[in-house]
């Protein structure tokens, strides 16, 4: 109302537009006097005046995917005093809002032909430790070039993605890129089991040696089952909404492959996980690390 009666008060007036309007003239006199001279502004809106652009900041730094809640977390991590109800009023007001995640298409293809592990997670994909538990899928980008696949291996301790891999073809051998990333990095000792759905490149011959020669244990689900493979199809569906359904259309593959390398560093390094106590992935294996030397100093 203020805007229509700035817009419209040289040639009509304020007073007989009020008139017409639920708003009293010293209302709108009042507004352009606290406009002119901020001083006159109530302590709220003091407040709102500072912390509107350090919302917007936070938004804006982490993909522009955060909503109320993990803006509200992030805020309160950099030590600011605000209430959740605060930050939801302000981010409506600024039309800042999160992302929401599509349903994700099938990409699982058996080959019953193959023999196939059991399934020693059983959908209990919270560990103890870090390398303890992998998961791994792939999905799908669509570009102007064609078909992109991404694969990810993920540490379920943490959720942080340990091996990638974006390549032009799903086959067996670029799946086995991420898990050979993911063993270099990691080094992983015994125990380690490893999780997939049963998608014929997780079953393949080079795939199974590759993990028997790492000592890592292999797990698969059941087919067509997202629940099986739960914390991967997690993870692959904030990669598609946080990523792939807000940025595109994409052009080529280097486009996907850079914005997923942005992505995982981000993810890794600074996105907030509510499963892990709202912090980020290496955050929280750090303070695994740091708990554990601890306690070897204090035996």
């Amino acid at each position: 109302m203020i805007a229509f009666i700035e817009e419209h008060r040289d040639a009509i007036g304020v007073e007989p537009i009020c008139r017409h309007l639920p708003i009293a003239p010293s209302t709108f006199y009042a507004h352009l006097a606290k406009r002119s001279n901020p001083e006159l502004l109530s302590d709220r809106a003091k407040r709102d005046k500072a912390l509107r652009p350090e919302i917007e900041r936070v938004w804006e730094q982490n993909y522009k995917v955060y909503g109320v809640r993990k803006v509200w977390h992030q805020m309160r991590r950099e030590g600011f005093d605000v209430a959740r109800c605060t930050v939801a009023r302000l981010m409506n007001d600024m039309g800042l809002e999160g992302v929401i995640r599509g349903k994700k298409a099938r990409t699982t293809i058996s080959d019953k032909s193959q023999p196939c592990p059991l399934d020693k997670v059983n959908r209990q994909f919270q560990v103890p430790a870090p390398d303890m538990l992998w998961v791994s899928d792939f999905t799908y980008v669509t570009t102007w070039q064609g078909f992109v696949y991404v694969a990810f291996v993920i540490d379920a301790f943490a959720r942080r993605i340990v091996g990638w891999r974006v390549s032009r073809t799903a086959n067996a051998g670029f799946v086995l890129d991420a898990l050979e990333q993911a063993v270099h990095q990691r080094q992983p000792g015994t125990g380690l089991v490893h999780h997939s759905d049963r998608g014929s490149q997780y079953l393949s011959i080079k795939y199974t040696e590759r993990l028997a020669d790492a000592g890592i244990e292999p797990s698969v689900g059941s087919v067509g089952d997202s629940y099986d493979n739960a914390l991967a199809e997690t993870i692959n569906g904030l990669f598609k909404a946080e990523v792939i359904h807000r940025l595109g259309p994409w052009r080529s593959f280097d486009a996907v492959e850079y914005a997923a390398l942005e992505w995982i560093d981000w993810f890794n390094n600074r996105r907030l996980l509510e499963p892990i106590g709202n912090i980020p992935p290496a955050e929280a294996e750090a303070n695994y690390h740091s708990a554990l030397e601890t306690q070897t100093m204090a035996a």
